[in-house]
């Protein structure tokens, strides 16, 4: 109940009403000070500033205690102490309205800093969500369904197309395409066959299966997924606040001044304003105004920045690691070759041919040829009959010509023999990370049709900069190496690794990370949720980019535009600087009211106001984020 009372007053629209009626307490002082006409609320029962001090002390004082009575060792002293002697002080003394001026400007610190540290963690619970609850257990040739809990290591279980598979097993029966992006992020479904590995969380996209389970439970590749995610987010230590850190010497020196000033002055009004005056308000605004600023200006150009921490980490960051599909490339397969190897047959025409053949295909590669034949305005006939081995490829009739559309093993199953010289060009064809689509007129093979990712081209001038920038740049994907090898090629990366699982990501960044190097990680798919979370700092593509990714990540980039990222690296550096700047400002006009103070030229009361006018200017520092340029 007293959490509950705490966190209402600590809100926002308790703390607005705060400020109405501190503001109308200072206009009697203001007036008064400078000889005016006073203006008083005398028809009130009670002084103005009471209701700020009610307001935005208790939640102060609340804190104050909780820390000296759980906090261990010097961590018991903090900044709101210091604020609670010095309000406690200023009532005893009579002066209201210094009580509640700083009792008012720290709640607005705590505010701001609340708004601008607090991060989602709705991602992790929806990646719990793609866990399977089911699976379809084989037992003396008849099917059952049981919940995925209750299968154990061994057991025999079918898996139907468009189903999901439930543990991580082994193929014994069955042939077919699996779409493994949330493990992997490859953009495009992996043939598997009798003997290849399967795993928990990916999607059977065509053909029937029986699997052999090998991990379970806890065991299984998405549970640990789910687990790294989990880890790396208990890793993540939220910024350190300044203030309080401060606080550990300021509170000490703050009251052996405030007590010799008394006793030598014998003035106990001197050693209530040295308080007053002393209270690091100005302190705890240098970060989370400074912060928010960054936030807005940031927020400006489709990025997103989760925390004050991420801005400050982004700032030391000397390593970039990318994920390519999504990141990199577009994520969207487009037809980039079209080969005929017969004389009589042009690329049109080839085009025609298997687009008609793949026309009722479901396979990404099929509808890719289908799309291009659109874009192109080729003709795209009916097909009189149509098969598909899942897989491997898919057979139509069409006008009385037999077409095959597949990889070599299928072409070579059904009788079509390959040249070296086709040989040759698929291989090319693979070494620029293609994937190809052989066609065939009965036994003869008479071209290839060839996929690719479509490269950002704003990537290349990217690196580039970066590069210019003193920061190293890494390619950690899922894809295989040939693949990764010709793209990283394209925009000028040096450092490749492939064909990497979730957990390799994760090691392979903590790896850099044991070097003493500070890492970013940019990604967009599930796959990346743990790299993610583990890197120092990490960017998620949010406008392709799954929820899980932009959950997982500390900086979202909405449009997906990575030419962003030197302009991040810019503004975090002038954060941190203006941070520095405001937390010196706010020392030098501290320790100047002190002196005055100490030597009565301020009073509680134009001690408050000289205590708010330095509030003010590291707020106005702060602002000025809001506007630079850092294109």
């Amino acid at each position: 109940m007293l959490k509950k009372i705490n966190d209402f007053l600590a809100g926002v629209p308790a703390t607005i009403v705060a400020g109405i009626f501190l503001l109308l307490d200072l206009v009697p002082h203001l007036m008064e000070e400078f000889g005016g006409s006073a203006v008083n609320f005398n028809f009130l029962p009670f002084d103005l500033a009471w209701v700020t001090v009610i307001i935005s002390g208790i939640p102060i004082l609340y804190l104050a205690v909780w820390r000296v009575i759980y906090n261990p060792g010097i961590s018991k002293i903090s900044s709101a102490l210091l604020i609670s002697i010095a309000m406690i002080a200023a009532i005893a003394l009579g002066d209201l309205f210094a009580a509640g001026e700083v009792a008012w400007i720290m709640a607005i610190g705590e505010i701001l800093e609340e708004k601008t540290t607090d991060r989602a963690k709705k991602g992790l619970k929806k990646l719990i969500s793609l866990a399977p609850t089911q699976g379809r257990r084989i037992v003396g040739g008849k099917e059952e369904l049981i919940p995925a809990e209750k299968i154990s290591e061994g057991d025999i279980l079918r898996i139907l197309p468009g189903e999901t598979i439930p543990v991580d097993g082994i193929i014994i029966s069955g042939e077919t395409s699996v779409d493994q992006s949330i493990l992997t992020g490859e953009s495009l479904p992996v043939d598997k066959a009798v003997g290849d590995s399967v795993f928990c969380g990916t999607i059977n996209r065509f053909g029937s299966i029986d699997i052999r389970a090998t991990k379970v439970g806890e065991d299984s590749s998405l549970q640990k997924l789910i687990r790294m995610v989990q880890e790396a987010e208990d890793k993540k230590a939220p910024m350190a606040r300044i203030a309080d850190v401060a606080a550990s010497w300021l509170v000490p020196v703050a009251l052996l001044i405030a007590v010799i000033a008394g006793i030598v002055t014998n003035d106990i009004v001197r050693a209530v304003t040295v308080l007053v005056v002393f209270c690091p308000c100005a302190l705890v605004l240098a970060t989370p105004t400074a912060i928010m600023a960054a936030i807005g200006q940031a927020t400006k150009h489709g990025v997103i920045i989760k925390s004050g921490e991420a801005l400050e980490k982004m700032g030391k960051v000397n390593t970039i690691a990318f994920d390519k599909t999504g990141t990199l490339t577009y994520g969207r397969l487009e037809v980039s070759d079209v080969i005929s190897f017969d004389a009589s047959i042009d690329e049109n025409a080839l085009l025609s041919m298997a687009a008609s053949a793949e026309a009722k295909s479901e396979h990404p590669l099929g509808k890719a040829i289908v799309a291009c034949a659109k874009t192109r305005n080729v003709p795209i006939m009916e097909s009189d009959v149509f098969k598909m081995a899942a897989g491997k490829g898919i057979y139509a009739k069409i006008e009385n010509r037999k077409l095959f559309c597949g990889n070599e093993a299928y072409l070579n199953e059904n009788g079509v023999v390959l040249s070296e010289e086709i040989k040759q060009t698929i291989e090319a064809l693979r070494s620029q990370g293609k994937a190809s689509i052989l066609a065939a007129e009965g036994t003869n093979c008479i071209g290839v049709l060839a996929m690719s990712d479509v490269l950002r081209p704003e990537a290349k001038a990217m690196v580039d900069r970066l590069h210019s920038m003193n920061t190293d740049i890494v390619l950690l994907t899922g894809d295989n190496q040939k693949t990764a090898d010709y793209f990283a090629r394209q925009v000028g990366i040096r450092q490749v690794r492939a064909q990497l699982l979730p957990e390799e990501k994760v090691s392979n960044i903590t790896a850099i990370q044991n070097e003493g190097k500070d890492v970013c990680m940019i990604g967009d798919g599930v796959n990346d949720a743990p790299a993610l979370k583990t890197a120092n700092v990490g960017i998620a593509m949010g406008g392709l980019g799954s929820d899980i990714a932009v959950e997982a990540a500390d900086v979202v980039l909405m449009s997906d535009d990575i030419s962003k990222l030197p302009y991040l690296k810019r503004l975090s550096d002038a954060t941190v600087k203006t941070v520095k700047f405001s937390i010196g400002l706010s020392m030098c006009i501290n320790l100047l009211a002190v002196t005055l103070s100490v030597m009565g030229v301020l009073n509680p009361t134009t001690g408050a106001l000289v205590h708010n006018a330095g509030s003010c200017f590291v707020v106005l520092i702060a602002t000025l984020l809001y506007d630079r340029k850092f294109e």
